[in-house]
């Protein structure tokens, strides 16, 4: 039975544990997402008897158009490991179980479009609405501030401009500067040496502007954490990012502790 299962009596047969494998991993892994547009997988295992002792020489997953937690965008994700243990007769049961945690090196490309309707969220608006830290209320006079109408502009080298509005009392300053951004511990988007613009600022707000802009990078400075892209048992680790045109290019690396099956 095992030996036609993997191809060992059917010298045509030798795709066919890559191809069951393939097809069990695509059916799991669409399931860490919200929705996605594809989900590609490709595993390696040759000569397809290595299957029986759960042995795959690779495994690679790349997923286009998906959304990860009803509310973030992600233009590309994907992953492959080099040689990872499986539970066999978890694949005979359409599921896939890792025997022991592995790691992958992993890609991330967000648009900017994704990331401006990131900044629609609910978990990142509630974090820009009523703040009544000190930095703020110095401004306002203890009244709470809010920050709307947010726009990312990705440019070149590492930067990106920031538009934003200010309700200051009822009154809605402009807010615009540029800044670089860089991986922080891994784990989070650092925003480094705003030069604050303020040629399409009004003059008679560029000083309260510039006061609220500096205010405003501080805090996206400590928000934007990484960890919003993780999924259900899968844990991204960022080395470096680029920016690329439209896009945001994160590289580093996923420890994969398991596979969730559907839910």
């Amino acid at each position: 039975m095992f030996g036609g299962l993997t191809g060992l009596n059917d010298p045509k047969g030798g795709d066919w544990g890559e191809r069951m494998l393939n097809t069990v991993a695509s059916q799991t892994l669409r399931h860490l997402f919200t929705q996605s547009e594809s989900v590609e997988v490709v595993v390696r295992c040759y000569p397809s008897s290595k299957l029986l002792q759960g042995s795959i020489d690779s495994f690679k997953m790349n997923g286009r158009g998906v959304v990860i937690r009803r509310e973030f965008a992600v233009e590309e994700m994907s992953f492959e490991t080099d040689a990872v243990a499986i539970d066999f007769s978890s694949v005979l049961a359409g599921k896939l179980t890792l025997k022991q945690p592995t790691q992958a090196v992993a890609q991330v490309v967000l648009s900017e479009a994704g990331i401006n309707q990131a900044f629609s969220a609910e978990l990142v608006k509630k974090r820009l609405i009523d703040l009544t830290i000190p930095a703020l209320t110095e401004i306002s006079g203890g009244e709470p501030v809010s920050f709307t109408d947010i726009e990312l502009q990705l440019l070149p080298e590492n930067r990106v401009r920031i538009l934003a509005k200010a309700d200051l009392n009822g009154t809605l300053i402009p807010i615009s500067l540029t800044t670089a951004i860089a991986v922080e511990r891994r784990r989070r988007v650092s925003f480094k040496d705003p030069v604050f613009e303020t040629d399409t600022i009004p003059e008679a707000q560029r000083g309260i502007s510039q006061s609220l802009s500096q205010v405003f990078i501080e805090i996206l400075d400590g928000m934007v954490d990484l960890d919003r892209f993780d999924l259900d048992g899968i844990t991204m680790r960022i080395n470096r990012l680029e920016t690329q045109g439209q896009q945001l290019i994160f590289s580093g690396y996923a420890q994969i502790e398991r596979i969730p099956g559907k839910k």
